[in-house]
């Protein structure tokens, strides 16, 4: 098995600018530990992402794409959107907010990268589906902002959030928390903790 792992950021704006470099290493990273990717099938800085994953030679985990799109015409024709670099396409045919639900949903963490309010509602949804969280701080837009939203506004799951400015670190760190989440039953993730505990880590 493996972590199906989300990188959720905003499609166009200042961010995909400042930070698409960012999402590349992110997703350069998850494939690098062998994971799954999952992002929105679209444009922006989850494509930089996806890039950042098919980067990689011969990765253990598949890019997988959730789309707004109920067909390979509309999510060409009608939403404009990429696929060379996915394995696979969902299309959920419920257009970007159901997309945005099954996308998270379907994922085990979602790291959020820059982002506007599509990431935001990702986040929303990924912290009351007490989903892993990770926020890469210092690519602008709702990364940023979102530890003087969690002052302000309570949210659940706030156990689940990791915040790191590195991208492999990032990567890494939300591994580790789910392979605390699932050590009751993961094969993968019990064997992880029990090497931790060999090594006198535990």
């Amino acid at each position: 098995m493996k972590y199906q792992i989300c990188i959720s950021g905003a499609a166009s704006g200042d961010t995909v600018q400042q930070s698409h470099e960012l999402a590349y290493a992110l997703g350069k990273a998850v494939a690098e530990h062998g994971e799954t990717l999952t992002t929105g099938a679209t444009v922006g800085l989850p494509h930089f992402a996806a890039k950042g994953f098919k980067s990689v030679k011969n990765p253990k985990g598949v890019s997988v794409g959730f789309s707004p799109a109920s067909s390979i015409r509309e999510h060409i024709s009608v939403y404009r959107l990429p696929t060379v670099e996915f394995d696979y396409i969902n299309f959920t045919g419920m257009a970007y907010v159901g997309r945005d639900v099954h996308l998270v949903r379907s994922s085990d963490a979602v790291i959020t990268v820059g982002g506007r309010m599509g990431s935001l509602h990702e986040l929303s949804t990924a912290l009351e589906s007490k989903k892993v969280c990770g926020i890469l701080t210092g690519s602008g837009g709702l990364a940023d902002y979102a530890k003087t939203l969690f002052e302000n506004i309570w949210a659940p799951n706030m156990d689940n959030v990791i915040f790191e400015s590195d991208p492999e670190k990032l990567v890494k760190k939300v591994i580790r928390k789910l392979n605390e989440h699932y050590k009751d039953f993961h094969p993968r993730a019990n064997d992880a903790h029990v090497s931790k505990e060999r090594a006198g880590l535990g």
